[in-house]
């Protein structure tokens, strides 16, 4: 599935997540046993298509869309999703639009869809269950009691990623710290954040089509990734050539065998060419995040006046007044930071991720 049709289709479970009276509708119509097929939204292309039926205009409301359900024919809803504009509707889609769908109603929506540009929901009274038809795309809604469960598993899979991304942090930093980081050091962390940010991506993906029911999930998962990106975009500037940053976000195209390559992770990020075992100077922007209270912009002064983590803490108190912005009570900050972050990265020798 191509970018752009995932995110129409994101947009769409949304509008039929649990907590609209869209979805309390279909849910009615599931409960009471019977089919429907309804049209989610209305244009040249769809009107072309109607035939019979009545036209009415009246508010979206669940009881109304379920009584309207119990009689032959399409519902047709307006581009806002708000009113219900046609009932008993028969809809005469091109029979030339290949589908592989079974059942009058499937391929009649599976045709509207593709022919009109427009979704399609269908309910099917045998098996109980609600199908989103979207350009080529037929996606089955999952009830709540089965999202809930999948986003249970990921929140449990991602915390483990978590502890795992932390641990690899907290190496990288004492490496760091005794100028001992290598090219695999880096992939390794760059892995972590990736792994941590595509089952997030996920697990929200369930939060959208769990929509009210999901306000517990969504607690946990924002606990679980805060912080990350505060991780990723020191680092991305630590090890970045010149000017330029590391491309973290380019390993999202690699599948779970290929970030397992090191190698492959070092040149898609375009860390600096070499073998893993190389060693690499870091710039000390991560180690000024951790510091923190810092006055905005110190930071990046500190690092272009010494250029590296080794030179900062081999700096004395005359080397770091001479940078713009460095006071006495800065000074103090700096000093009492960067000793817990050398005290800490000789406690935290940390294993090999």
């Amino acid at each position: 599935m191509d970018r752009p049709t995932r995110q129409r289709l994101l947009t769409q479970l949304a509008l039929l997540s649990p907590g609209t009276a869209l979805r309390d509708g279909l849910d009615r119509i599931v409960h009471g046993g019977t089919g429907a097929l309804i049209v989610l939204g209305r244009n040249a292309a769809v009107d072309a298509l109607v035939t019979g039926g009545f036209a009415i205009d009246e508010p979206l409301t669940a009881p109304g869309l379920r009584e309207l359900a119990k009689m032959d024919g399409a519902i047709l809803l307006d581009t806002g999703l708000e009113r219900i504009v046609h009932a008993g509707a028969h809809l005469m889609p091109d029979a030339g639009i290949p589908t592989t769908e079974h059942g009058t109603r499937h391929r009649t929506a599976d045709r509207v869809a593709r022919q009109a540009g427009v979704p399609v929901v269908t309910v099917s009274a045998s098996m109980s269950s609600i199908s989103l038809f979207l350009d080529t795309v037929n996606y089955s809604l999952q009830r709540p009691e089965q999202l809930l469960s999948e986003a249970n598993q990921a929140l449990a899979t991602l915390a483990r990623y978590r502890d795992r991304l932390t641990e690899a942090a907290r190496r990288l930093t004492a490496l760091e710290v005794q100028d001992a980081v290598t090219v695999e050091d880096v992939a390794i962390l760059a892995r972590r954040i990736e792994l941590v940010r595509r089952l997030a991506t996920e697990t929200d993906d369930i939060l959208i089509e769990l929509g009210t029911d999901g306000r517990l999930v969504a607690l946990q998962l924002h606990e679980l990734t805060a912080g990350v990106e505060e991780i990723a975009a020191p680092l991305s500037r630590d090890y970045g050539t010149g000017e330029s940053r590391l491309r973290l976000e380019e390993l999202c195209d690699l599948t779970a065998d290929e970030l397992l390559d090191a190698a492959l992770v070092a040149r898609r990020i375009h860390l600096v060419p070499g073998t893993l075992d190389a060693r690499l100077p870091t710039r000390g922007y991560r180690q000024l995040a951790q510091i923190g209270r810092l006055p905005s912009g110190l930071a990046e002064r500190l690092v272009e006046h010494f250029g590296s983590l080794q030179s900062l803490l081999g700096a004395s108190s005359a080397d770091l007044m001479n940078v713009d912005g460095v006071d006495y009570p800065v000074v103090r900050l700096l000093r009492d930071g960067l000793t817990r972050l050398t005290e800490s990265s000789y406690a935290d020798r940390l294993p090999s991720s």
